[in-house]
């Protein structure tokens, strides 16, 4: 009898590990499939999380624009931007975190016959316009860039595209994406969307203001095909502060603000404020000053020399305002659109306003969306440092000062504005290791995987150097 219990239970045994292993095949940590619109929001948080950081690993651009100073390591201060393979990091998150994750929430969303028409029409779009985003800024890094062979998975070694025909055919992308958006239906649901909940209409906003942006980029290369999609945008482009393509981040972790999980979480206190911005902002009486950076241990706004080693209590800091753990980022902003449009007028585009009007718009903009007042608006816009009519050099200087001012905290973008306005002239790092960077090197990884198509697109563009100038950049 004994035998046939201890017969049994063995039996028995044997029929719970048969059924506990089949229920190991499913996978309840990895899903089997990723829904569209988890990937569209993965994609979205990815690109504004590389824009935002401050890691030396990722985004060097505050200290490459002289808004930030180190205390300590001053390698990429110094335009060091190999050692740490920046190159590779930016390019990396660009094409794979954004750009490949874009892709396949596409095709899980053509594959969708169950999907409404407009809808997938309206997602498909958004998708698009990101992409978009991405795509212009890894060629306006680098230059001649994967594009056309990029997304193809069986071609391990893509060639490089011409810069200006990828400028010039993003640009069309948003022609397109533009006339296919439908305010009628629905795009990606309130809980997707990262950027506007759900609003076709902000994204038909954000997708003007976009073209235009990429437009104004490219102006000094073609003139025409600026001003044609300048004049396209400009009139449904980001109208006041409410349109901003903003990025929401939350107090709780994980999904605080790269540069509190910077500074405050990893500890990094050697962030400081740098000469060339301070003594600008003081210079005009700016009253960003306080928004933007703390005193130092006596009291004073004083900004440290880039690419020197920095006594922390003797100089400014970032603001608490800047590094706040549900601080949000700015992806693209009415500020930036008025500047444009200043530009836009100067330059002879068929764009309503004065330069002077859009000119005060974005600084007015500028300080209300930092803290300021009107009174404090009103007393920066009288001083005939600032005023545009009494404002010193030419309209590239007093547009390119302000617009370098507004772009705090926007470091990539300040960086691109830097080098196409060519104002205001930053002093040069201390021990530089090179000219000012125009561009970043080719990733390492592409240098030794796709050397044939690398060596090609090196050549085409002038040399692999930071000092080569893209093709946008004239002057």
């Amino acid at each position: 009898m004994k035998k046939l219990i201890i017969f049994f239970i063995s039996l028995l045994c044997l029929g719970a590990c048969k059924k506990d292993l089949s229920s190991l095949n499913t996978e309840t940590k990895k899903p089997a499939a990723v829904p569209a619109g988890t990937l569209f929001s993965y994609a979205t948080k990815a690109y504004v999380d590389a824009i935002t950081s401050a890691s030396v690993n990722t985004n060097v651009f505050r200290f490459t624009v002289s808004h930030w100073s180190m205390v300590t390591y001053q390698d990429e201060a110094q335009y060091d931007f190999t050692t740490r393979a920046i190159p590779q990091a930016w390019s990396t998150t660009m094409y794979t975190r954004v750009i490949k994750n874009l892709q396949v929430s596409s095709g899980i969303i053509n594959a969708d016959v169950l999907l409404n028409a407009d809808v997938k029409t309206n997602q498909l779009a958004m998708i698009d316009i990101l992409q978009v985003l991405a795509y212009s800024t890894l060629v306006n890094t680098f230059g001649n860039v994967p594009y056309s062979q990029a997304l193809d998975q069986a071609n391990l070694f893509p060639v490089y595209d011409d810069a200006k025909t990828i400028s010039l055919d993003l640009i069309s992308r948003l022609n397109k994406d533009i006339s296919s958006l439908k305010t009628a239906s629905a795009g990606f649901s309130v809980s997707e969307d990262l950027l506007y909940k759900g609003s076709v209409a902000k994204w038909i906003k954000f997708a003007n203001s976009l073209r235009l942006q990429q437009a104004m980029i490219i102006a000094d290369a073609d003139n025409a095909a600026a001003k044609t999609a300048v004049e396209a945008s400009s009139a449904d482009a980001f109208a006041s502060a409410a349109d901003n393509a903003s990025f929401a981040y939350l107090a709780g972790a994980p999904n605080q603000n790269p540069l509190f999980v910077d500074i405050v979480t990893g500890g990094r206190g050697d962030y400081l404020a740098a000469k060339d911005l301070v003594d600008k902002l003081k210079t005009l009486s700016d009253p960003r000053l306080s928004q933007y950076f703390t005193t130092n241990v006596s009291g004073d706004y004083v900004g440290g020399i880039v690419g020197v080693v920095n006594t922390a209590s003797a100089f400014s800091k970032p603001a608490a305002k800047v590094y706040a753990a549900d601080a949000p980022t700015l992806i693209l902003d009415y500020v930036e659109m008025e500047f444009y449009k200043a530009e836009a007028v100067e330059r002879g585009y068929a764009v309503s306003g004065t330069a002077a009007e859009h000119y005060n718009n974005a600084i007015t903009a500028s300080i209300l969306y930092w803290g300021g007042t009107q009174a404090d608006v009103a007393a920066y816009l009288a001083n005939p440092s600032v005023a545009y009519a009494t404002a010193s050099g030419t309209w590239k200087e007093k547009i390119g000062t302000q617009k370098w001012i507004a772009l705090y905290n926007r470091p990539y973008a300040g960086w691109t504005e830097l080098r196409r306005l060519d104002f205001p002239k930053i002093t040069a790092p201390v021990g530089a290791k090179s000219g000012f960077p125009n561009r970043l090197t080719y990733p390492g990884n592409e240098q030794q995987l796709n050397g044939d198509n690398y060596t090609a697109a090196a050549a085409a563009i002038g040399g692999d150097l930071v000092t080569t100038k893209l093709f946008w950049d004239k002057f």
